[in-house]
């Protein structure tokens, strides 16, 4: 649980460490992400949604009763339905996407994987996205990474590189912005 502590932090954290504990004890890690990426994609895709999960107006049991309504229609059940439940009981609704976030977290390390978001200027061949793979797989001291690139052309070349909590902005946009802030120092 030690290692855990240090990927997610902070009262999201929490609930997402005492979520994955039990989904773990439960062998309903699979189902508990599965639900709650449809979750997660719900809100994406309603405003209405996001408003009232960030809400303060209504009241806890308000938020339960709507909350159970959509777990049935969108089908999600079990541990998950049980947990946003809760959380809404609680009045953290507020922070689900956070607790969502940090779960992911937990359950991408248990399956030895890693995120990566990687903006470039043009867009990449097959074989130089492998090799990124790779070497970020090494880095990161996962079985494997996967890869969000994302095209960037302003960046002008070189690229940006984030890796969990580690960004690296190695663009050449950059370090323009860095030589012509100097020249401005000695100017």
């Amino acid at each position: 649980m030690a290692q855990q502590e240090t990927l997610v932090s902070g009262m999201s954290g929490r609930y997402a460490q005492a979520l994955f504990a039990l989904a773990q004890e439960t062998h309903t890690t699979d189902e508990v992400a599965a639900d709650l990426a449809t979750f997660a994609n719900l809100i994406a895709e309603s405003e209405d949604l996001r408003n009232f999960v960030r809400s303060p107006v209504f009241s806890a049991e308000q938020q339960v009763k709507v909350l159970g309504a959509l777990l049935d229609r969108a089908g999600i059940t079990g541990a998950a339905a049980k947990f946003l439940k809760l959380v809404a009981t609680k009045r953290r609704l507020f922070a689900i996407s956070d607790m969502i976030r940090d779960f992911n977290v937990l359950y991408d390390r248990a399956r030895g994987l890693s995120r990566a978001s990687v903006t470039v200027a043009e867009p990449l061949k097959d074989e130089h996205v492998e090799a990124l793979k790779s070497a970020l797989a090494s880095i990161a001291g996962s079985d494997r990474v996967e890869v969000d690139v994302k095209v960037d052309p302003s960046i002008i070349g070189g690229l940006i590189v984030q890796l969990g909590s580690r960004m690296v902005d190695s663009s050449l946009k950059t370090k323009l912005n860095s030589i012509r802030a100097r020249m401005k120092e000695v100017g």
